[in-house]
């Protein structure tokens, strides 16, 4: 018995860590004008979110078509893959689950089982880590959608907002609230458990950074932490000096969001992905 793995490239991986433990990763597409670019490949971060603010007309996303995903399944079942476990960014924010699943049921080679993440970026790379060293420690798919499902309970996601700015521009804020909150100094900070995304409105981003360390305060221990951030870097690392007495001591893993998600909130946005050793009893937000 031989599981893939397989996500797409929302999950923000690190490269080392797909190829170290033999991730196949899809990348989601960005379309900039009559262009296409292929997340990862054609594009890469640093060149996204340096020319964000200058695109004409606006970046748009699309997700893999199915015939992407046959592609893919196709040459890990002639590699020796007996089963293939595709785990991809949630639903509630994307229809890559949709092509995942319309491949699956197309490509009869091998049994494909399409696994809802219900999270974003390295909420969705954590699972797909944790299934590969699964799957190497020989476990079935079984056993491992029932370790992805605890995980998923135990993983939280959240990022305060460098700017508006995108979140208008992308048609997710209307006008009069973009005003309002400019002039208020308004930071959202925009959280993810679950499959559930929803949002915390803060005045300043000083303050928005606070809120976000009585987030790490009100969880259970934690085991796992991760920065997340769109083009801000020194920020990112300076909220991890700010918060690291409350995070688990080890090496800092730092992503940059991808471009699925960052052309709608844009560059500045800073946060963090936590696993808990228990799911809690009440949410942090």
């Amino acid at each position: 018995m031989s599981i893939a793995i397989v996500t797409d490239s929302a999950c923000d991986l690190p490269q080392n860590l797909v190829d170290e433990n033999h991730i196949t990763v899809v990348p989601m597409y960005v379309n900039i004008g009559t262009k296409s670019f292929r997340d990862g490949v054609d594009i890469t971060r640093e060149e996204f979110y340096k020319n964000l603010p200058r695109y004409n007309p606006f970046p748009q996303t699309a997700t893999p078509s199915p015939f992407d995903f046959i592609k893919v399944y196709k040459n890990l079942a002639e590699k020796g893959a007996t089963e293939i476990l595709s785990i991809h960014l949630s639903p509630t924010l994307s229809g890559v689950m949709s092509s995942a699943i319309q491949a699956a049921r197309e490509f009869t080679s091998i049994p494909v089982t399409v696994f809802d993440s219900k999270q974003l970026s390295l909420g969705i790379g954590f699972q797909a880590l944790n299934a590969a060293k699964s799957a190497a420690r020989g476990f079935s798919m079984q056993q491992i959608i029932k370790e992805l499902e605890n995980q998923i309970l135990n993983t939280f996601s959240f990022a305060a907002l460098g700017t508006l700015d995108f979140l208008k521009r992308s048609g997710r804020m209307n006008k009069t609230v973009y005003m309002m909150g400019n002039l208020l100094s308004i930071t959202p900070i925009l959280h993810m458990h679950n499959g559930v995304p929803a949002s915390d409105r803060v005045l300043t981003r000083r303050r928005a950074f606070l809120r976000m360390r009585t987030y790490l305060e009100k969880m259970p221990k934690i085991k796992i932490a991760a920065l997340m951030h769109t083009h801000a870097i020194q920020e990112a690392q300076q909220f991890w000096e700010e918060v690291k007495d409350i995070l688990p001591f080890g090496p800092k893993l730092s992503v940059e969001i991808n471009p699925v998600i960052g052309a709608h909130i844009g560059p500045g946005a800073v946060g963090l992905v936590c696993i808990t050793e228990e799911s809690p009893s009440i949410m942090p937000w």
